[in-house]
């Protein structure tokens, strides 16, 4: 079983896309704590609903960035956490956390990476008239979504669709290849070459190989 931890900042859907996936016995994994950075994101009543420990830390008690994440480091280390994953998580992640967990954070992107970094990925795709757009999981760097990509996933895009109309269809992308990251994780089935990330696909006798369609 795989020990998570979660950040997030707002409403959680990918967290929540997460827990369905562990609750149905698909994902074998436990989140040990979700913490946010802000005391009104629902992401908390999603964690109270289900049992999951979390805890509010607010940046501004801090003195600097770094001692931000150095506390969230050591919060993650205490529960024993093995992979963190970032839910909506609205900040840049620190050299402090990234050191404490190198290419062991996972974050989701409304984009397909490396197109449309930062924030508003749905709107810069709809401005610049791209036919298609989707979604990225990548492992986090010290850059903005400049990490190595895990998962994508792509879908068309109509001359009709809005911002809007096309965060909706993203988002239902995100809750299906997110958990097939963390369990591909989970399976010890991601091999890093560089900066390239090989899926392996299992074969008899317990091992593993490089999937040659990837």
């Amino acid at each position: 079983m795989l020990n998570l931890g979660v950040l997030a900042s707002g409403r959680g859907s990918n967290f929540q896309s997460i827990i369905n996936e562990i609750n149905a016995g698909r994902l074998d994994a436990k989140i040990k704590i979700l913490i946010t950075d802000n005391p009104n994101a629902y992401a908390i009543q999603r964690a109270k609903q289900h049992g999951i420990n979390w805890m509010y830390v607010n940046p501004k008690e801090f003195s600097s960035k770094d001692s931000f994440y150095e506390k969230l480091a050591d919060l993650l280390i205490a529960e024993e956490v093995e992979l963190v994953i970032l839910a909506g998580f609205m900040r840049i992640i620190g050299k402090p956390l990234i050191d404490a967990y190198p290419m062991k954070i996972m974050n989701i992107h409304p984009a397909l990476l490396p197109s449309f970094p930062g924030l508003h990925g749905q709107k810069k795709a709809i401005q610049y008239g791209v036919k298609i757009s989707g979604c990225t999981v990548h492992f986090v760097d010290e850059g903005m979504d400049t990490g190595p990509i895990i998962i994508q996933a792509a879908i068309s895009v109509s001359p009709e669709d809005t911002e809007q109309s096309l965060s909706d269809k993203i988002l239902q992308l995100e809750h299906k290849i997110y958990p097939e990251a963390i369990r591909l994780y989970q399976q010890g089935r991601i091999r890093l070459e560089g900066r390239v990330v090989k899926i392996l696909d299992y074969v008899e006798n317990n091992n593993y190989i490089i999937n040659p369609r990837l």
